[in-house]
């Protein structure tokens, strides 16, 4: 590993050590406790939550963690496994989960040397993507399932995390809280995680994620290699159309039944409140999909000009209810194809919104902030800024094509033409899985429950950006919210009469800026239609 640059800005953060060979490894005491482990039950007397948590505390102390476990996170090891599984389940998570593991777990040195041996040409290995550092991670869905055992028997080392503005990722606070404050929203977000190692241990998927820091430049205009956001005149002026707008009063997002790029709803630490209490739209989509939580290693905060895109992540849990009403209800397949790099065409953008922005979202400022970012999220290229469709940034589909090479191993999936489109594709700032930008965008609410912003609001801003970014459809999911009962009719009303990009715009800043003055009380739907019916809209305090 002559160029060890990549890993050795995740290398702190990993609980492997590098030998005198150069090779990664495990301490020996370590390799014991999971040779044991992997040899069953009776030979390892690892049979129970509460001798998990004493082998999960004995290796800790084997790699010098010093730092102490949650408060009562044994306890919810325990409570979880020797209580709420039932007996035969629990018997079967000891005797064929816990042994492949732990097999696995002593597998993670020569998984990660493979890794880097395969991305270290092309810049996509396993590192620490920091702020304002654009960049791609590539993981296999074998190295990830290693690293979220990692997480399960607490083994990273956290100390430093904080220093560098990094998420939770071990699993000590998700089993405390279970015991500290039980609810059964917990448990299941539990059985959602003991449902995917079982699944990954039954049979390893072969597939690949990856994770891309997006950042856009805080200049105007932007650079021919850098894309930017723009100022409110070149809203004003945009004579692009808006693109159809289709509402969903029920159903999810994650079940769109076609390609779209999925808006998760982010905290701006990635996976919110996944690994502690939280059970809304990011944290129920990190336990269905867990290997979304493989980026919360190593992807800090997000910046107010940074999304996160994921793509690839399978789904294994099927639910039913939000938040407090969260249930687990079995097992999901995923029946989504795979792109050319072996990755489910999955595409999750994770943007944050203005927490509890109150009057400041109607201002002007706060409004281009929030198209801001989600020009992150939709991906747009310096050139379509400048309304330049030609999308001279992308990547071809021809090239694409002719790069690509057929595969039947994971070796050709992780090397050779492909990673080298890839890499032409990001040095272009384009799409590489979607050359054209042609999949649109299945969005929601963002930023509109306990952030605390307008529904009304934040569904017109959404739709602006989108259009902007020449995506080819918005699908609107409403989760049934009282206020968007007539989005269907506004937007229809607003495609009928063939408005652009500018005229919804300033309409919009005409009613924000009506509402600052404290001019109008309405929705903004009712003040554009007053046909409609006269609701008052909810009054943010000052």
């Amino acid at each position: 590993m002559e160029d060890r640059a990549e890993l050795d800005s995740i290398l702190p953060y990993l609980p492997i050590l590098i030998g005198s060979s150069r090779c990664l490894l495990w301490p020996s005491k370590v390799v014991e406790a999971l040779e044991a482990m992997s040899k069953g039950p009776d030979h390892s007397q690892v049979n129970s939550g509460q001798v998990l948590s004493i082998a999960i505390s004995d290796m800790r102390a084997s790699l010098s963690l010093r730092d102490p476990l949650a408060p009562f996170s044994p306890q919810g090891y325990s409570l979880f496994f020797d209580e709420l599984l039932t007996a035969a389940d629990s018997t079967k998570w000891f005797a064929e989960v816990i042994p492949p593991l732990a097999n696995l777990l002593l597998r993670l040195p020569s998984l990660l040397d493979f890794h880097y041996q395969n991305m270290q040409a092309y810049g996509y290995g396993l590192r620490i993507l920091g702020p304002q550092q654009p960049g791609m991670v590539l993981l296999s869905q074998e190295l990830i399932g290693a690293l979220l055992a990692c997480s399960l028997f607490c083994l990273f080392p956290v100390s430093n995390r904080g220093v560098k503005h990094l998420p939770t990722i071990n699993f000590d606070q998700l089993f405390a809280s279970l015991y500290e404050s039980y609810s059964e929203k917990q448990e299941n977000k539990v059985r959602c995680i003991v449902h995917y190692f079982q699944r990954i241990c039954s049979q390893m998927p072969t597939g690949f994620v990856s994770f891309q820091r997006k950042l856009l430049s805080l200049e105007y205009p932007p650079s021919q290699s850098s894309a930017s956001y723009p100022n409110a005149d070149f809203w004003t002026k945009s004579t692009l159309p808006l693109c159809p707008f289709q509402v969903y009063s029920s159903g999810l997002i994650e079940d769109h039944p076609t390609g779209a790029l999925e808006v998760d709803f982010a905290n701006k630490y990635l996976g919110g409140g996944a690994l502690h209490r939280g059970c809304v739209q990011e944290e129920i989509r990190f336990m269905i999909s867990p290997e979304l939580i493989a980026g919360m290693l190593f992807l800090p905060s997000m910046a107010d000009n940074e999304a996160i895109e994921i793509v690839g992540a399978e789904r294994f849990s099927d639910y039913t209810g939000y938040a407090s009403s969260f249930r687990f209800t079995g097992d999901y397949v995923d029946k989504r194809s795979v792109d050319f790099l072996g990755r489910r065409k999955t595409r999750i953008v994770a943007i944050d919104a203005l927490c509890s922005p109150r009057m400041n979202q109607y201002k002007l400022k706060y409004l281009l902030r929030q198209y801001k970012r989600l020009f992150q999220d939709n991906g747009l290229s310096a050139g379509q800024l400048h309304q330049d469709n030609k999308h001279d940034g992308d990547i071809s589909r021809n090239e694409v094509l002719l790069n690509e090479a057929p595969s039947t191993s994971n070796e050709t999936n992780e090397g050779g033409s492909r990673m080298e489109v890839v890499r032409k594709s990001d040095e272009k700032g384009g799409q590489f899985m979607d050359p054209k930008n042609c999949i649109g965008i299945a969005t929601g609410n963002w930023g509109c429950g306990a952030f605390g912003g307008d529904p009304e609001l934040k569904t017109i801003i959404q739709w602006l950006a989108a259009s902007q970014a020449l995506r080819p459809f918005i699908s609107y999911y409403t989760f049934g919210l009282d206020a968007l009962q007539s989005l269907a009719q506004v937007s229809q009303w607003i495609l009928l009469h063939k408005w652009n990009v500018g005229d919804l715009w300033n309409m919009l800043i005409e009613y924000s800026s009506q509402k600052s003055r404290g001019e109008t009380n309405l929705g903004f739907f009712a003040w554009l239609l007053p046909s409609l019916p006269h609701c008052e809209a909810a009054e943010p305090a000052n």
